[in-house]
């Protein structure tokens, strides 16, 4: 019985070990997601973790803060990379993490893209106001300010077609032409 016990913790040992590399792995790429590193890693934790933790258990397996488990998670839920759960009897918030990671790349770059087509197009039509009324008051610059004109109009017509490219994503239709894996 010893035997099975020792055998059983070397395999939950290395069960740990792998895991933790993947984790650490998984987390020093979250930049590309706009996440630190230590909220990488909380991600990490939350996916491999077969019920959900409250931010007292977060904070003890990662040795970090409760505000920082706080925060970290906060910016999970946002990113609908973790969600908070409900248990009868459990007076303390709960979450698990989300094992969807294509909703999660969509919500993400959703909402980075749809900031900086939001402001990119505020400024196209700041800059355009400002090109008409110049081109009213120099006439002699109508063909240069003419060409600049175009390139606001093209850039518009991107933001356009970023746009309706992120409601191709956010509605799962991608999926219907490039599946899941």
């Amino acid at each position: 019985m010893e035997k099975a016990n020792e055998h059983s913790n070397g395999v939950d040992q290395q069960l740990q070990e792998i895991r933790e590399q993947f984790i650490h792995e998984l987390s020093t790429n979250f930049h590309l997601y706009g996440i630190n590193e230590s909220v990488g890693r909380l991600y990490g934790t939350l996916l491999f973790e077969n019920d959900t933790l409250t931010l007292d258990e977060m904070s003890r397996r990662l040795g970090m803060s409760k505000t920082s488990m706080s925060t970290g998670i906060r910016q999970l839920v946002d990113a609908n990379m973790a969600r908070k759960v409900w248990k009868k009897g459990v007076r303390k918030d709960l979450y698990i993490g989300e094992e969807d990671w294509y909703a999660s790349f969509i919500a993400i770059f959703s909402k980075k893209w749809r900031q900086g087509i939001e402001n990119n197009k505020k400024a196209s039509v700041q800059m355009e106001k400002r090109l008409l009324a110049l081109q009213k008051e120099t006439p002699e610059q109508a063909e240069v300010i003419a060409s600049d004109l175009k390139k606001i109009a093209h850039a518009k017509a991107y933001y356009d077609w970023l746009d309706r490219f992120i409601d191709f994503l956010e509605s799962g239709e991608i999926f219907e032409h490039l599946e899941k894996n």
